[in-house]
């Protein structure tokens, strides 16, 4: 059914108590003067500055009842007629016993008709006395249509108020626009689209990252997601062969309507050694989907108090829903699912938790995971089916460790044609990436000290003084490649 139809079938069936949670007011109003089209009762709305005012006549009409609370239900309780009554902002005045109790005996309808009393707010908490006689109603997001005429109505208005100026909108980038703005409720969506048109007057591709941080900010309300601005493209990550074809193949399905019979993509697990890129390719899988990354910091999510971990990730996992289409990168995911017998059986919820999210989404949230420690992985998140993909980020071979010493040189504004890239990847066999980058640094340190330039001598110098992972570690290390050898698939 319609959000019409199924508004008018909770006024039809005489519902005492509805609570609607949105800061859209006039929206409200408007659904309900449509459902007097269907179900004609006289229909009030009340806020303590306004007091009590009909709105089911040709215009407003003041009720003639002092604006505050107990005045208005005693106004409610003593009507002929049953009504409906909007009553905004209105649950903090729930706590007082005295209009909690005349609440309770409207809604029990004691010796009076059989209202209809509608609570709207932000949000709203009563007392379980209360609570137990009321059913939510959740107004539903709109679609894409209405999004599209907003976004022209505010077109619209930015010309009327800059003397006949015209919104340059690129045909296509307003067409994504309107498909980010989706998740969001109208006023949320028009103070976004306000923002883009007001700020230079265009619509066009490059709105599409400054709406995707604006959205963010504004659903992130819970602080446990973190926008990364900057994804890294595949082009600035060296290796990762497969990963990046992975990608590729799936990338107009996740952007798009997937075909009949193709599930669009759902996430993967990066395993491996420390320092080989994890981090980076999930931003990389960002860039390569084209959408924003956000991570998901677990040590935020849990709360000393029973229940409150749970709730955390679900705002959380709801939080990213909203911001859709996006990568959810999920870092180190082992420090906060790994079973604990002296945590309560939190991570175990947290867990399962998870895992139902994981197989029950419908939303473009494609899940990045990342791991080092898979003996700590519980085998439920392991299995076939949770995770498109299990591939490993192994230590980079020759041509790699080469190709992350060109990047970084390049990326320091340093000539790298002066240097044999192959001998220096040969000399930093067993290294990993991040410890390649630290090769380069303290190198750069040391040519700075010494008030030379960079040279390919005091560069092979500073990778002889290392000792790589692969080297303090290389039992654990090795023991982990072993693992992965035939369980999962190389990156690279």
């Amino acid at each position: 059914m319609s959000e019409l139809q199924d508004l008018s079938v909770l006024i039809r069936s005489n519902t005492p108590l509805i609570l609607i949670e949105t800061p859209d007011e006039s929206r409200v109003v408007d659904l309900f003067r449509h459902v007097l089209m269907h179900v004609w009762r006289p229909m009030y709305r009340w806020s303590i500055t306004e007091g009590l005012r009909r709105l089911d006549m040709d215009r407003e009409e003041d009720a003639g009842v002092a604006p505050d609370i107990t005045s208005t239900l005693r106004a409610i309780k003593a009507a002929d007629t049953r009504g409906v009554y909007l009553l905004f902002d209105a649950q903090g005045y729930f706590g007082y016993a005295g209009t909690q109790r005349m609440l309770r005996e409207i809604l029990k309808r004691r010796e009076c008709e059989a209202h209809t009393v509608v609570m709207v707010g932000n949000r709203i908490e009563l007392p379980p006395e209360i609570e137990t006689l009321a059913v939510r109603f959740s107004l539903r997001l709109p679609e894409e249509a209405a999004l599209l005429k907003m976004v022209r109505d505010e077109a619209a208005l930015y010309q009327r108020e800059n003397g006949g100026r015209r919104v340059e909108m690129d045909g296509e980038a307003v067409k994504a626009i309107v498909r980010n703005l989706r998740g969001l409720s109208l006023v949320e969506a028009r103070r976004i689209a306000r923002h883009l048109i007001y700020d230079d007057g265009v619509l066009g591709a490059d709105d599409l990252p400054k709406l995707a941080k604006l959205k963010f900010e504004l659903l992130n309300k819970s602080g446990h997601l973190h926008f990364e601005y900057d994804t890294a493209q595949f082009a600035d990550v060296a290796g990762l062969s497969r990963l990046k074809r992975w990608v590729a193949q799936r990338r107009a399905v996740f952007g798009g309507e997937a075909p009949p019979g193709l599930d669009p993509p759902k996430g993967i697990l990066l395993l491996g050694v420390q320092g080989c890129g994890k981090s980076l390719a999930a931003k990389a899988v960002a860039g390569g989907f084209g959408v924003p990354l956000v991570r998901l910091d677990f040590g935020t999510l849990y709360n000393k108090y029973h229940g409150e971990t749970e709730k955390n990730l679900r705002d959380a996992l709801s939080s990213a829903e909203q911001v859709a289409p996006c990568v959810l990168w999920m870092d180190e995911i082992e420090k906060g699912i790994a079973s604990s017998d002296s945590d309560g059986g939190v991570s175990r919820r947290v867990l399962g938790y998870l895992l139902t999210w994981m197989a029950e989404r419908k939303s473009q949230v494609f899940m990045v995971a990342t791991a080092n420690a898979v003996n700590e992985l519980p085998p439920e998140l392991l299995r076939k089916g949770r995770f498109d993909e299990i591939f490993f980020v192994d230590l980079p071979d020759m041509p790699v460790r080469a190709e992350i010493f060109r990047i970084h040189l390049e990326r320091r504004q340093i000539d790298w044609g002066g240097f044999s890239l192959i001998t220096l990847a040969d000399a930093a066999e067993g290294f990993s990436g991040a410890e390649i980058e630290q090769a380069v640094v303290s190198a750069l340190y040391a040519a700075h000290a010494a008030g030379t330039p960079l040279g390919e001598a005091l560069m092979l110098e500073e990778i002889r003084a290392t000792r790589p992972l692969s080297v303090v570690m290389a039992e654990k290390v090795q023991a982990l490649r072993d693992w992965a050898a035939s369980r999962t698939v190389p990156a690279d």
